[in-house]
């Protein structure tokens, strides 16, 4: 949490501490800035705006440079066009100060929900008629019984997005995840990726119905057909 005002920083620490979470606070813009190559450790990172130092919004876009930890900004400056400011710079959420303290720990749940559960829980996935079996690897086809191997980015891919179902996922996000920090596979790594889980799963490549792309965004994968 980087938060300048004591009051707030101190009953949102309480009462974080109280639901169960672990909290760590920076009470300037400055060392929140100079730590935001490590805050991908974090589940969920609670952001002024107008801090001391280095602004809020300056602080995401450099989080954004090493992660896609989830963003929520809590700010005194509250209008339509400084919300739409702060989701610009990466942000995932933003909630106006004075706030309802349910409302935002709703909000973080919602951001955190899908945190506990890690990809290596999943271990299987049905994409149509085609059941995917993440501990061997395989794909079976239901119709016709023939098997299909996939490597291992390939399903660490499928779990990824099976994890963030009906929700937009980033090429960054995925090349953090998926690839991680000491590999530079170029984005049009992922759009191969992507054209042969289509030719894999789709009845129609050139009209998917699980994986979608959006434009200069990334993917989202949809599994309305699944058994």
């Amino acid at each position: 949490m980087v938060e300048d005002e004591a009051s707030i920083r101190e009953m949102l620490q309480f009462n974080l501490e109280l639901e169960g979470h672990k909290v760590e606070v920076y009470s300037n813009g400055k060392s929140a800035f100079d730590d935001a190559s490590e805050f991908q450790k974090y589940d969920l990172v609670i952001l002024d705006v107008m801090l001391p130092g280095v602004s809020g919004l300056t602080i995401c876009e450099e989080i954004r440079k090493y992660s896609n930890v989830p963003v929520l900004f809590l700010s005194a400056k509250g209008t339509t066009q400084d919300k739409i400011a702060g989701l610009k710079k990466g942000g995932n959420d933003y909630l106006s100060k004075p706030f309802d303290l349910e409302e935002l720990l709703l909000r973080i749940k919602v951001l955190t929900e899908g945190i506990t559960q890690t990809a290596s829980d999943i271990e299987s996935l049905n994409i149509g008629n085609k059941h995917v079996d993440f501990a061997t690897f395989e794909v079976i086809d239901h119709s016709s019984n023939e098997k299909h191997v996939l490597s291992k980015k390939e399903i660490d891919l499928l779990k990824l997005f099976h994890q963030k179902e009906g929700k937009v996922v980033s090429r960054d996000e995925i090349l953090d995840k998926v690839w991680g920090k000491d590999q530079f596979p170029t984005s049009r790594t992922i759009d191969n990726y992507i054209l042969n889980f289509r030719k894999l799963f789709e009845s129609d490549p050139k009209q998917p119905k699980f994986f979608h792309s959006i434009r200069s965004v990334g993917y989202k994968f949809t599994n309305s057909d699944k058994l």
